[in-house]
C-alpha cells in the first residue's frame, strides 16, 4: 500500500508539473488572420469582352482587370462627332453670310453718305434719302438676324459635348481597374458573360501584410499600446511553432461579448477587447490562419 501511495504522489507532481509547464506555453491571445478586402464592380452593363485575371494573380493599382464591350457606345460617338461636324458646316454658312451682310451694309453706308451730302447741296430729293436709311435699317436687322443664329448653333455644340463628354465617361467606365495593389482572391463572373451596374467582378485583398485579429481581456489591455511590437506564432508542424514579429495597429476602443466561435458558456459571456496585430507576409501567412500572440 505505501509503495502504490509514493507512486500515486508521484504520478501527481508529475502532472502538476506538466500542468504547469503548459500554462508557461500558452500564448496571451489567440485569432486568425485577416486582410481588407476590396470587391470590383461594374459600372456599366454590357458582355465582358476581356476577362484575363485567374486566382491568385497580382495586380497593381490602375491595371485593368476586364472590359465590357465598348461597340454601342463607340458608335454613338460616332454619330455625335458627325453632328458636330454638321453644326459647325452651318456656322460656317451662316458666318459667310454675315460677312456678305457686312459688305452690303459698307456698301450702301458709302452710298447713304453720298446722298445726304447732295440733300445738303440741294441735289438730291427726300425720297432718295428716306430710301438709303431704309434700306440700311432693313440690311441691319438682317445682319442681326443672323448673328442671333450663332447663339443657337453654340447652343447644340454645348449640348453635343456635354453628349459626348457622357459617352465618354460610360466609355472609361467600361474598363474595369483595380483600386488597389494585392491578389485576386475571388472571380464572381467568366469571359463572355453579361455584366451589369453594381454586379461582383472580382474580390482583391493585400497579403502583403496581414492582420492577426484576437480577443483580450480587460486585465490584459493595460500592457498593449499601439505600436507596440510583440510575438506572433504560427504552426510549423503539428507539434511546433515557428515565431514572427508583428506589431499592434489597432485596438477597440469597447468591449464586447466574446465571440460565439467560443463553445463553452462560461467563455460566451466574458467581455473581451478586439486587438489587430499586423505581420508582414512573407509567404507563409494566409487568410483565416490561425496565429497567436505574445504581448
Amino acid at each position: 500500500m505505501k509503495r502504490i501511495k509514493r507512486y500515486q504522489v508521484l504520478v501527481g507532481a508529475l502532472l502538476a508539473l506538466t500542468a504547469c509547464q503548459g500554462n508557461n506555453d500558452l500564448s496571451d491571445a489567440y485569432g486568425n488572420f485577416e486582410t481588407d478586402e476590396v470587391i470590383i464592380s461594374s459600372e456599366v452593363a454590357g458582355k465582358l469582352v476581356d476577362f484575363d485575371v485567374e486566382l491568385g494573380d497580382q495586380v497593381k493599382s490602375g491595371d485593368l482587370l476586364a472590359l465590357v464591350d465598348t461597340t454601342q457606345l463607340s458608335l454613338q460617338i460616332h454619330q455625335i462627332k458627325a453632328q458636330q461636324q454638321a453644326v459647325s458646316v452651318r456656322r460656317i454658312a451662316v458666318q459667310s453670310q454675315v460677312d456678305v451682310q457686312q459688305e452690303q451694309i459698307k456698301n450702301l453706308r458709302i452710298n447713304q453718305e453720298r446722298i445726304h451730302r447732295l440733300f445738303s447741296d440741294k441735289a438730291a430729293t427726300q425720297k432718295q434719302v428716306d430710301d438709303v436709311d431704309g434700306q440700311m435699317q432693313v440690311m441691319q436687322k438682317q445682319l442681326e438676324s443672323l448673328k442671333t443664329q450663332f447663339v443657337s448653333i453654340n447652343s447644340e455644340l454645348e449640348v453635343l459635348d456635354a453628349q459626348l463628354a457622357i459617352v465618354r465617361d460610360k466609355l472609361d467606365q467600361c474598363r474595369i481597374t483595380s483600386l488597389m495593389d494585392g491578389v485576386v482572391l475571388e472571380k464572381y463572373v467568366e469571359l463572355g458573360e453579361l455584366a451589369a451596374p453594381g454586379k461582383a467582378v472580382v474580390k482583391l485583398g493585400d497579403l502583403e501584410e496581414l492582420d492577426l485579429k484576437v480577443y483580450v481581456s480587460g486585465a490584459q489591455l493595460p500592457s498593449i499600446q499601439l505600436g507596440q511590437q510583440v510575438e506572433v506564432l504560427i504552426d510549423r508542424d503539428r507539434t511546433a511553432n515557428q515565431s514572427l514579429t508583428g506589431k499592434v495597429s489597432w485596438i477597440s476602443p469597447e468591449a464586447e461579448f466574446t465571440p460565439k466561435i467560443i463553445q463553452t458558456k462560461e467563455e460566451r459571456v466574458k467581455l473581451v477587447y478586439a486587438v489587430k496585430v499586423s505581420v508582414k507576409n512573407d509567404g507563409r501567412l494566409k487568410i483565416g490562419m490561425p496565429g497567436e500572440v505574445n504581448f
